[in-house]
C-alpha cells in the first residue's frame, strides 16, 4: 500500500518509513509525485498546520494522504518555538542554525529550567475523504552541547532523562519507540491495520 506523505523532507520520508518497517507501506513523498509548490502553514496549533498540509495534498492527488506536523515547545520560552520550529531561525535555516538560535534564545535562563517537549500532530484522509487525527509527546531536557548523530532537527540537544542519552545518541528504533512522531505514528498505524480508516 503507498500512502502520500505531504511533506518535501527526506528525512522525514526516511523516519516514517524506518518506524513502521512494513514492507507493505511505502510512503511517498511530494517532491516524488511532482508537487513542489510549499503550502502555507498559516494554523495556529500543530492540528490545523498538519490538516492544511493534508487537504491541499487530498485536493490534487485525491488519494490517501498522511500530514505531520511537528515542533519542539520549550516551557521557560512559553511553548516557542512551537509550531514556528522549522522557520523560526530563518526560512531556509540548517539544523545547526536552529539550535543555535535556540540557545541564544536560552542563554538567559538557568540550564535546569531548560524543559521541553516534542509534539505531533498526525492528519490523515482516507481515499474516502475522511480526516483522522492522531496527536503525541515526548518531553525531556535541552543540552547546552550537542551529543550524539543520529537522527536530525533537535535530536542532538534533546536530552530525555529516563534514558540518559539525547535522542541523537539513541538507535533508530530505540529513538522512534519513545519520539513524539513515532509514538503517533504507530496509534495511526493501528487504526489503518485494524480498516478503522474507511
Amino acid at each position: 500500500m503507498e500512502i502520500v506523505l505531504a511533506t518535501h523532507n527526506p528525512d522525514k520520508v526516511k523516519e516514517f518509513q524506518e518506524i513502521l518497517q512494513d514492507p507493505n507501506l511505502c510512503f511517498v513523498s511530494l517532491h516524488a509525485l511532482g508537487l513542489d509548490e510549499d503550502v502555507e502553514e498559516t494554523g495556529k496549533s500543530y492540528q490545523e498546520n498538519s490538516d492544511i498540509k493534508a487537504k491541499a495534498a487530498y485536493a490534487q492527488l485525491k488519494r490517501p494522504v498522511l500530514a505531520d506536523d511537528s515542533g519542539l515547545s520549550v516551557d521557560v520560552l512559553e511553548g516557542y518555538p512551537g509550531i514556528y520550529s522549522a522557520r523560526f531561525a530563518g526560512e531556509h535555516s540548517s539544523y545547526k542554525d536552529k539550535i543555535d538560535r535556540l540557545w541564544q534564545l536560552l542563554a538567559p535562563f538557568p540550564q535546569d529550567t531548560w524543559t521541553a517537549s516534542f509534539f505531533c500532530s498526525l492528519s490523515y484522509i482516507s481515499a474516502s475523504g475522511q480526516i483522522y487525527h492522531y496527536q503525541r509527546s515526548v518531553a525531556g531536557l535541552l543540552l547546552p552541547e550537542r551529543r550524539g548523530d543520529k537522527g536530525f532537527g533537535y535530536d542532538p540537544i534533546f536530552y530525555v532523562p529516563s534514558l540518559g542519552k539525547t535522542t541523537a545518541e539513541l538507535a533508530p528504533q530505540q529513538k522512534h519507540s519513545i519520539s513524539h512522531r513515532g509514538l503517533a505514528l504507530r496509534d495511526w498505524y493501528q487504526d489503518l491495520k485494524a480498516g478503522q480508516l474507511v
